[in-house]
């Protein structure tokens, strides 16, 4: 799939979803922001995980999604369950396993220094998700399907199940976007190289943080030069997420920076899942490259300003009044 000079070539609808992705859903407890994890006596209870923010993001911007995975038969995982519905996200691949618990994690806010993290994931329903569950029509009808690093390092059926789901996509013909997403709590970075190594080569679209994309290329240059690495191997279109300092994308042809929009950060956990959706959500709508980059950069600024993984994604007409006001938020 290639499409004209400066955009990337979305398929048509076949009937299925615009996007499907899949992986696991957690339940998280958060402190409230600016408190550290260890001073924490009280937190809130919401729903995370990179591919769940991702379908939220994009359904909240009016495309159709799917989410495929597996929760528990408890409480969690009727909260995940809830919030997806609540969303509209189509939740028919995502099943309630009887024997195994949802994941969660607990977590801290802070704005102003990296969030402290402990998993409680390890034999969660999520990790248990199967190759069979991804190789249907759900994604062989889709337009997007989207995948993340993290699945892959979640277990060896995970694993197997995250191959799957991209090789299906290919045959499909349908646009695979991978944000490798990183986790190094899971495995150490050296065991997963390989693995997001080989998941990038199914992209049409990379969308990863400047050192993801140098671990992933073993490459610590320019960003032409990291984009490289991922271009050379088929990817159409390779978008590096510097924080915020913004982004930088390429098609191989042109160049795009995307700086960030100034905004009053108060969580910045889920920031590039919103920007992914954004970036995503305007490929949908054959919007160019360097436009879908403004909407990726509003998203991700508007969900820095909500405290949660989630909560600050924004519908496309809140990105609009953001942008026409000057990207004024929480300023």
């Amino acid at each position: 799939m290639t499409g004209a000079a400066g955009t990337v070539a979305v398929p048509a609808g076949r009937g299925g979803p615009d996007v499907v992705t899949f992986g696991e859903a957690l339940v998280v407890f958060a402190a409230p922001p600016a408190v550290p994890l260890a001073s924490a006596t009280q937190f809130y209870r919401t729903v995370a995980g990179a591919e769940f923010n991702v379908a939220i993001g994009l359904a909240r911007l009016g495309h159709k999604v799917s989410f495929i995975g597996r929760v528990g038969d408890d409480p969690h995982g009727q909260l995940v369950l809830r919030a997806l519905r609540a969303e509209r996200v189509n939740t028919d691949g995502l099943l309630v396993d009887p024997s195994a618990p949802t994941g969660m994690l607990v977590r801290d806010a802070h704005a102003d220094r990296p969030v402290t993290v402990t998993y409680f994931r390890t034999g969660s329903a999520g990790s248990r998700l199967r190759a069979e569950q991804v190789t249907g029509h759900v994604i062989r009808s889709a337009r997007i399907l989207v995948a993340t690093g993290i699945t892959a390092a979640l277990s060896p059926s995970a694993r197997d199940a995250a191959f799957a789901a991209v090789q299906t996509a290919r045959d499909a013909g349908v646009l695979v976007a991978v944000d490798p997403n990183i986790r190094r709590k899971l495995a150490p970075l050296a065991d997963q190289l390989d693995d997001l190594r080989r998941l990038c080569a199914f992209a049409d679209v990379v969308i990863a943080g400047k050192d993801e994309a140098a671990a992933i290329s073993g490459i610590s240059g320019s960003d032409p030069k990291v984009a490289g690495f991922f271009l050379d191997r088929g990817s159409q279109l390779v978008v590096i997420k510097h924080g915020v300092a913004g982004a930088w994308a390429s098609d191989g042809l042109s160049d795009w920076p995307q700086p960030a929009f100034p905004v009053r950060a108060v969580d910045p956990v889920g920031a590039g899942d919103a920007f992914a959706a954004g970036l995503l959500s305007a490929l949908l709508t054959s919007l160019p490259i360097a436009d879908a980059l403004i909407r990726a950069a509003a998203c991700g600024a508007m969900a820095v300003a909500v405290a949660g993984d989630f909560e600050g994604a924004p519908t496309l007409a809140e990105v609009g009044r953001f942008l026409e006001d000057g990207n004024a938020i929480g300023r």
